[in-house]
């Protein structure tokens, strides 16, 4: 029986947490760690900012001689980024300030220089100003020894610059789980070969190598298996000796779809044989052993979609991070909607912004096969079994489509 969109990605979630192992550790470069999950706890070296900080270019004062404007004071000197003003600016003074220098010991606030009239030393002040303000004060955007990066955090590009910020390089991440990929078929040929008008060209296993990149682990392509039982067999079982094992292909229920018949003789838990939803509704889901394996959908777009959904979140879990849910936005329907199924349905669609609202169309594509329009999508507009019919400008979910 087939399970629904939100019951498979629980049962996904239940399993791997059951039991999923942490994965062993190691120190690399910042370079190397994109793309990488945390496996310590980072912390501030230092205060952040490590002193006062001017946000605008003006005059650092004394807030207090500043109640009452227009006021006259003293030019003291200046201080720009990357240098400091030992002096304290006392009652009647300022020290004109860059963006990004230290503020000066006496002074709590900076005047922007647009509110000012510079004659000489004197600094006639327009506006007046309150404590700390146009300052970022030390500390406030973290104290040394506050943890600024959790244990199983993805280390993004903002990660990157946030672990070199507080000089953490090396820094130590998991590793990265090896994810076997085998396709399946004898209609697939390589995708480097000249196919026969019968024959289709191998590009599951290259978009899911890439998925898998992006996802934070390492792709194993293996050779296409053909239609053939004792082949699939031996190469399942090599597919399983890494850390996760995708098949693309023989899930249905064909004459010569072989997967879970193997998959059975093997002793395989088997946890989801079907998922309501378009595409992608043959997906199937379990464990031989330790080891979780996928059977994914032959066409094109059936892979791309189920992995997304389903591969990429528990791919989460094996990188040493959380199960990442799938995110859905929102953007208004570009054109009424109606469908006949009662699924969770992905189709490809761009979304733009039009009169300050994002909106979704859905571009023309064939079905599961059309990886044509997939290249065409930034996004997929997500209709839900409920949803039998939509007005245009009706809020919809839409899952943006990874870059």
């Amino acid at each position: 029986m087939s399970l629904s969109f939100e019951e498979a990605l629980e049962k996904v979630r239940e399993k791997l947490s059951g039991v999923a192992r942490v994965p062993p550790s190691e120190s690399v470069g910042l370079p190397s760690a994109l793309g990488r999950f945390l496996a310590e706890d980072v912390a501030a070296d230092r205060d952040y900012p490590p002193f006062h900080r001017a946000i605008r270019d003006g005059f650092a004062v004394r807030s207090s001689d500043v109640v009452g404007v227009p006021v006259g004071l003293v030019r003291q000197g200046e201080v720009r980024a990357g240098a400091h003003f030992s002096a304290t600016v006392g009652v009647g003074e300022c020290v004109e300030i860059m963006t990004g220098a230290p503020l000066p010991p006496g002074a709590d606030a900076v005047v922007m220089i647009e509110h000012v009239r510079v004659t000489g030393s004197q600094v006639e002040v327009l506006r007046s100003i309150g404590p700390w303000e146009n300052v970022v004060r030390k500390g406030s955007e973290a104290a040394v020894g506050s943890v600024v990066l959790r244990r199983g955090r993805r280390v993004m590009s903002g990660e990157i610059g946030l672990l070199a910020s507080v000089g953490r390089d090396p820094v130590r991440v998991f590793r990265q789980p090896e994810v076997a990929i085998l396709p399946t078929g004898d209609e697939v040929v390589p995708h480097e070969q000249k196919p026969q008008w019968f024959q289709i060209r191998n590009s599951n296993a290259l978009t899911l190598a890439a998925q898998v990149r992006a996802a934070g682990g390492r792709p194993r392509p293996m050779p296409i298996a053909p239609d053939d039982e004792e082949s699939l067999r031996r190469s399942v079982r090599e597919g399983l000796e890494s850390d996760l094992l995708l098949l693309s292909g023989g899930v249905s229920m064909g004459k010569y779809d072989f997967v879970r018949k193997i998959l059975s003789e093997l002793g395989a838990e088997s946890f989801i044989q079907g998922v309501a939803i378009r595409p992608g509704k043959p997906l199937v889901f379990g464990r031989v052993a330790e080891k979780f394996f996928f059977g994914l959908p032959g066409n094109p777009v059936s892979t791309y979609v189920t992995f997304e959904l389903f591969v990429r979140p528990a791919l989460a879990m094996l990188s040493g991070g959380e199960f990442l849910r799938p995110v859905f936005l929102r953007a208004r329907l570009g054109k009424p909607f109606r469908q006949k199924h009662g699924l969770t349905a992905f189709m490809p669609a761009r979304v733009e912004t039009r009169d300050g609202d994002p909106v979704v169309e859905l571009v023309g594509w064939q079905g599961s096969g059309d990886l044509v329009g997939v290249a065409a999508a930034n996004c997929f507009l997500v209709v839900h079994p409920e949803q039998m019919e939509l007005a245009a400008g009706a809020w919809v979910d839409v899952l943006p489509r990874p870059g």
